[in-house]
Parts: structure tokens; sequence; C-alpha cells
């Protein structure tokens, strides 16, 4: 028996929550605790390189940069080597990067330390998701929803705890005592993670960009949710620190209550689109991500702002997993090539629109980029028909 049938093998015998989907979920934890920590340090990265909104917009441009630059590269690593092998060796470089990130003492060293620290985050990322592929054929079970809330739970823990504790025990302090937990849980991973076998010789599929107006609206669908939960990950700590007088001790507090909420409906997330259907399930995620950047938006104080922020992470959690559903079902479309156009799409929201956020933020306030991020739920609400596809997913395919 191969290293790959035995853990299949592994995976049918275990029932529902079974030591390869463990090992895959502990990944998704340790790489959003690390980008949930990361949430509380853009304040102090900022400041002790002395840089402006604008500036500090440049730098986060750096860190889309690294992730589209290395995701690509991580995808043909995986071929050759199965993603077993490459999620761990991105994950033992990509820990050590919030340690980097944090001694960070000129814009040279910072503009490579973020770059690295995104590039190996997207890494990892793909790595992580292309296991929980795997371990979703051997276990013959839907687990990605799952998967992606144990992300928003470590993202939670992250923000939720790295202010407090670089109150505590400084900003170095801090970095070392993630990069320690990662480490620790990484070595439990790593014993249990799913051994897929590598394909060289995969035959890729020639394709040219889709001519058909579908695909790249369904890509409008996830690039306007994903454009808040950048926002909100990049900028919430320090909105609530500059413009609502939160202390560092609070400020991570936002993407805290966004995460919580994230997590908590995307663990939810595949029983209430059983349920309501996708079309009605991203309306109501739409109307929800809307109202809550309203009011996180127009806050008067930092607690109705983390309402805000909750209320917000509520309706994003499910907007990205269904449109990345019907982007993956479009009739007479490859799954590929329709999925490909959305995602591309969607991440290059999370990637790139904080950047540009930095250069609106300097002569507007956050509250205001808040506000009017909000509008982008108008759009999707407007598209949100065509989340029908979604629903395709069950559909045998000719």
């Amino acid at each position: 028996m191969t290293e790959t049938t035995k853990g299949s093998a592994d995976g049918l015998r275990g029932g529902y929550f079974t030591r390869t989907r463990a090992a895959v979920s502990l990944l998704f934890f340790i790489n959003g605790l690390m980008m949930g920590a990361w949430a509380p340090k853009i304040p102090i990265f900022a400041a002790s390189l002395s840089l402006s909104e604008a500036h500090l917009g440049i730098m986060l441009f750096v860190f889309g940069v690294g992730s589209l630059l290395l995701m690509p590269i991580a995808g043909f690593q995986i071929s050759r080597f199965g993603s077993n092998r490459v999620v761990l060796v991105a994950a033992l470089l990509f820990i050590p990067t919030i340690v980097f990130i944090t001694l960070v003492d000129a814009l040279w060293v910072g503009a490579v330390a973020i770059f690295l620290f995104g590039g190996l985050a997207g890494a990892m990322d793909v790595a992580m998701n292309a296991n929980a592929v795997e371990v979703e054929r051997s276990m013959r079970r839907s687990i990605m929803s799952s998967c992606h809330a144990f992300w928003s739970l470590g993202g939670l823990v992250g923000a939720a705890t790295g202010g407090v504790l670089i109150a505590a025990i400084g900003a170095l302090g801090h970095a070392l005592l993630v990069a320690g937990v990662a480490f620790a849980l990484l070595a439990i991973a790593q014993t249990m993670i799913l051994v897929d076998r590598p394909h060289p010789t995969e035959r890729r599929e020639r394709a040219r960009l889709p001519l058909s107006p579908l695909p790249w609206l369904i890509g409008l669908i996830a690039l306007f949710s994903m454009i808040p939960e950048g926002a909100i990950l990049d900028w919430g700590a320090l909105y609530l620190g500059k413009e609502l007088n939160a202390s560092t001790a609070h400020s991570g507090f936002a993407f805290a209550a966004f995460s919580l909420a994230m997590a908590a409906m995307r663990f939810a997330g595949d029983l209430v689109r059983d349920r309501f259907g996708a079309v009605t399930t991203l309306r109501l995620c739409t109307i929800a991500s809307f109202v809550g950047l309203i009011i996180a938006g127009q806050a008067p104080n930092v607690t109705i702002a983390l309402i805000g922020f909750g209320i917000a992470g509520i309706g994003i959690s499910n907007m990205v997993p269904i449109a990345f559903s019907a982007g993956g079902n479009i009739p007479g479309l490859a799954p590929g090539i329709g999925l490909s156009v959305v995602t591309s799409l969607g991440y290059s929201g999370i990637l790139f629109a904080p950047s540009i956020i930095g250069f609106i933020a300097e002569y507007t306030s956050l509250s205001s980029v808040f506000t009017a991020v909000s509008l982008l739920n108008l759009v999707v609400l407007a598209l949100s028909g065509l989340a029908r596809h979604a629903d395709r997913i069950g559909e045998a395919r000719p």
C-alpha cells in the first residue's frame, strides 16, 4: 500500500473528523493565527519606519505582490512534490517572518520582510488548500468551509491576543511567542498530514481567458466581497487606534470581532446554504455586510465599531465561498477556467485594495473609507442572482 493510499484509507476509516482532517485544520489555524497576529502589529510596523498612510499603502502593495508571485510557484512545486511537502516547507519558512517583520529598522528591510511575509503566507495558503482538496477526496465529504472557519478562528486568536501581548511583553516578545506556538502546532500537525502523490507529468489544460461575461461578473462578486475583508485586516487596528482612540491592547479587536463572527458563520455556512439556497444566502449575507460596515464606519466609539465589524464578519463569511462555488459550476465552462477567473479577481481585492485604501485615507479618513467600502455590497446585491450556479455543485457533469 502506498503512502497516498494509506492516507486515504485512514481518512475513510476515521469517521467525521479524521487525523488528516485535523492536520489540515491545524494548518489553516496556523496561517490564520499568523495573519491575525499581524493585524495589531501594523501600526507598530508603520511607526518603526515612520510611514505615512500612503507609504504604508505601498508596503501593503508589496505584501500583495509577494503573495501573487509565490502562489503560482507553490502550485508548480505541489505538482512536483505533493501538497504535504510544500505546505510543510512553506510553513517552516513562513512562521519566522513574524519575527523578521518585527525587527525591521529601515525601509528596504521592511520591504523585504513584508514581501516574504506576504509571499510565504500565500504559498502556504495554496498548499494547505490543495491538501484540503485531497482530504476531501479521501473522506468523500466536503470540509473546505470548516477549514476556512479554522483560518478565521486562528485569525481571531491572533488578533484578540496580539494587542494585549504586545502591551504586556513588547512587540518582539509577542512575535517570538506567536512563532513558538505556531511551530508547536506545526509539529503536531506534520505527523498527520495526508501524503498525496505528486503529479510531475500531469497534463495541464491549455485554456484561453473566457469570452463569456459570466465568470467575470461572478469574479466581481468575489472581488467586492474580499475588498472589505482586506480593509478590516490591514486598516482596522489603525482605525480604532487613530480615529477612535483605542489603546494598543484593544487595537487588534477590530479584526478579532470580524474573525469571531466569520468563524462562527463559516462553521454553520454549509447548513445555512443548504436550507436557503445560494442566492438567498448571498443576499442575506450581503445586506449584513453592508449594514455592518456602515455601523463601523460611522461609529462614535470603539464598542459600536466592534459591533459593526462583527456584523460585517457575519455577512462576508459566506459571500466568497458562494462566489467560488458559482465560478466552478458555470454551464459550458471547465470548472478550472471559471474558478481561476473568480479566484484571481477575488484575491486581488484582499491583496491590493488595502494599498489603494492607504492613498485614499491620506486625504480623507478611515471612517470615510469603511463607509464607502460598504457601497460595494450594492454591486454584489445587484449580481446576486448569478449565485444560482453555486447550487449546481451536486449535479453530475457530462
